[in-house]
């Protein structure tokens, strides 16, 4: 089953089991997948999907920030609980380890040898571990190895 048939699956779960909280960020998440795909005019496959799914859960990291610093614990709580059902459809983080791992090996792939060379590692990494690493602290550890070279 392809993860947009889940989500739209899981959507109807929520209405029968009266789960509002739940019902409302799916509905969002089949909202946005919808709204790429007017404005693309394709069919979104799961690689598209865990993008899309991807994007969501930065949003909300980066609200969940700013509403902390202007002391709105409440609407922070929101978002954290709208983040966890957006990572129920995401792959399985990568952890620390298996990032490195990754890195070291895409660099050693691509003969990268300098800084000058990041965008080619993060082209490839990003098509490795989309949905499955934050590319913020992905971009972090190429960088920090490329300057080790």
């Amino acid at each position: 089953m392809s993860l947009k048939n889940q989500i739209t699956e899981d959507m109807k779960s929520a209405m029968k089991a009266g789960d509002k909280d739940r019902l409302k960020v799916v509905r969002l998440i089949l909202a946005a997948v919808k709204q790429v795909e007017v404005d693309k005019r394709i069919e979104l496959d799961d690689a598209a999907v865990l993008a899309v799914l991807d994007k969501m859960v930065k949003q909300r990291r980066d609200s969940v920030e700013q509403f902390e610093k202007g002391n709105r614990e409440d609407l922070a709580a929101i978002e954290r609980a709208e983040i966890a059902v957006l990572e129920d459809y995401l792959p399985e983080q990568l952890s620390a380890d298996e990032l490195a791992a990754m890195v070291d090996e895409v660099i050693a792939a691509t003969g990268a040898e300098s800084i000058r060379d990041m965008g080619k590692v993060m082209g490839q990494i990003k098509a490795k571990a989309a949905g499955r690493a934050d590319m913020g602290a992905v971009g972090a550890a190429v960088k920090e190895r490329l300057n080790a070279l």
